[in-house]
Formats: C-alpha cells, structure tokens, sequence
C-alpha cells in the first residue's frame, strides 16, 4: 500500500514537473515568436501549474496547512522582491518590465529594469549633467497647451514618396512633417513644415541621417539629433541616464516610459524632462506625449535582468502587434 501511495505521489510530483517545463517551453515559444496566440496558451498554462501545485500541496498537507504555505510564501516574496528593494533604492517602484522595442540594444522586450529613486531632482540633473533650460510660463504653454503643435515627425521625400527609410540617399530630401496632419490629409506633401511653422513653438527640432539595420537590410533612416530652446542647442547624449516615468499620451497613452533623458525644462521651481527611446527617431514629445515632471518620474534604471519579464507581459495582456514595432530595427547614429 505504501508503495502504491509512494508511486502515485511520485507520478503526481512528475506531472507538476511536466507541466513547469511545457509552461516555460510556451513562454520561450513566446519570447522567440511574439505570438499573440502562444501568449495566450502560455498564459493559460501558468494558471494550471499554479493549480496544480495547490492541488498537489492539498492532497499531502492538508488544505489549511496549504493555504498557510502560500501565505508564508506570498508575503516573504512581496518583502523580498518589493518592499526591501523599495527601501534600500529610494522608489517606490523599485522593479518594471521593457514592453516595447524602443530601447534596443540597451534593453529589450521583456527584460526587467531595476530603479533607483532619483531624490532631489536639481541634484540628480546637476550629477549626470543634463541640459536645463529655463523658461517662463507663458513659453512653456506653448508646449503644454499645443502638443499636437509639437508632433513633428522627420521622414525622407521625393516627388513620387515619402518614407522613414532611404534606400538611395541622393535621390531625396529630408525635412519634418506635422504628424496630425499627415493623418487626416490626403495630400501629405501638404504636411510638410518649414522655419517659420517650427517658429511658433518653444522648441526648434534639428535632424540628420543615420544608418539603419532592418531584418537584414541595410539602409538609411531620418532622425531628431538635435534640439533648441530660447538659442540653447541640445544635441542627443547616449551617456545620460534612462529614466522611468508615468507616460500620458494626447491619445490616451498611460503607461510606464523607459526611455533616455534628453533635457530638462525648469518653469519656475518644476522640471519637466525631455526623453526619448534610442531606438526612435524622435523625441516622445513629438510622438504626442507629454513632458513628465518632477512627481512623475518613478527613477532612473541601474540594472537589468535580461527577459525576464515576459511572464509579466502574458499576464498583462501586453501582447498585441503594436508592442513590436521596431522589433527588427536598429538605428547606428553617426558620432557626435
């Protein structure tokens, strides 16, 4: 009899193994494919194997020792991997997950960024020395109050096509074209902008031309190198620190940004930070979102755990296309 029980827990202990290595076989499937569908099974098999255990704890403990196995565990986890590390970093947030691919190669999908809170944020710009740029309220809203003024996107053009990427650098130009614009008219050519368009707004965007890998083509690509304020020129600066912030968006965007500091802009005794992904071409506010202050930065990232966070992308949900855009891209910018 003993033997019987003592080969059906062993079968049981070997199905729960089973099922721990087809879940992460899935979630591999999954980090490999971006497959909205094995997101989905893999999703459902976690769930399974989570039942599993409980079922499989139940049967050899008991229900209330179970319960209080998962408790214990619960709770030592949460103070092991949030409470702790949110004292000892400063953040509140201590840990988030990569989404998108706007950060590659320095952080990709489903990696998790480790933070520490940032404190006195004059401090922590004067430290890394960021460019701040002062301004009065009354420029500033020229930026807050008229955001779709600033979504400014640099494409290549001909007289037959417009287009990010250049095959043939000869044969076009560059320039920046309104991005409201180019969505609602059926002539973009129409969206095109010029000196006296960007004049009206406080900041004066610059472009160049950078190499850009894509699957395995190589071409050419348009982007935002360079900004200006009230005549003070930032250029882009790979050595500034990536910072995490609360993303709010023209368009409902809300969601965490993890993306390089650019600049600060300081209206009275607020800053409110320039960022963009190393990955795009432009600056996040030209892409529609607006410039976080000092209450909405969560930190600035020190570490990372490569893909780690996938499990945490198939739990939110955080699955669809949209999320892999420039997946298969990598910008090369010229040196500066």
């Amino acid at each position: 009899m003993k033997e019987k029980l003592s080969k059906k827990k062993e079968k049981n202990e070997n199905s729960i193994y089973i099922l721990y290595a087809v879940t992460l076989a899935a979630i591999l499937l999954y980090v490999i494919f971006n497959n909205y569908a094995i997101g989905i099974f893999a999703f459902v098999l976690i769930i399974v194997t989570v039942a599993a255990e409980f079922r499989s704890g139940v049967k050899e403990v008991g229900m209330k020792k179970t319960l209080v196995e998962i408790v214990i565990t619960i709770v030592v986890a949460f103070l092991a991997v949030w409470v702790l590390p949110s004292l000892i970093l400063h953040s509140s947030t201590p840990i988030d997950v990569v989404v998108s691919c706007s950060m590659v190669p320095v952080f990709h999908r489903g990696d998790i960024v480790v933070l520490h809170g940032i404190g006195n944020m004059t401090d922590f710009l004067n430290k890394n020395r960021i460019p701040i740029i002062s301004v009065n309220e009354t420029e500033f809203s020229r930026v807050s109050s008229n955001i779709s003024g600033e979504m400014l996107y640099p494409l290549a053009y001909n007289n037959t096509a417009i287009a990010e990427t250049i095959p043939n650098a000869s044969k076009y130009q560059t320039g920046f074209f309104s991005e409201p614009c180019i969505v609602t008219s059926r002539d973009p050519y129409k969206c095109l902008v010029n000196n006296s368009y960007q004049s009206k707004n406080l900041i004066t965007y610059n472009l160049s031309i950078a190499n850009v890998t894509i699957g395995t083509s190589h071409m050419q690509t348009v982007y935002t190198s360079s900004i200006t304020i009230n005549g003070i020129r930032v250029n882009e600066n790979f050595s500034n620190p990536v910072i995490v912030y609360k993303g709010v968006g023209l368009y409902g965007l809300r969601e965490d940004i993890i993306h390089r500091l650019y600049a600060a802009i300081k209206v009275n005794n607020t800053y409110y930070l320039l960022t963009k992904g190393d990955n795009n071409q432009v600056l996040d506010l030209q892409a529609g979102i607006y410039p976080p202050n000092n209450s909405e930065v969560l930190g600035y990232v020190i570490g990372k755990i490569p893909y780690l966070g996938y499990p945490s992308l198939i739990i939110r949900g955080q699955t669809s296309s949209n999320l892999l855009e420039g997946c298969n891209q990598t910008i090369t910018y010229p040196s500066t």
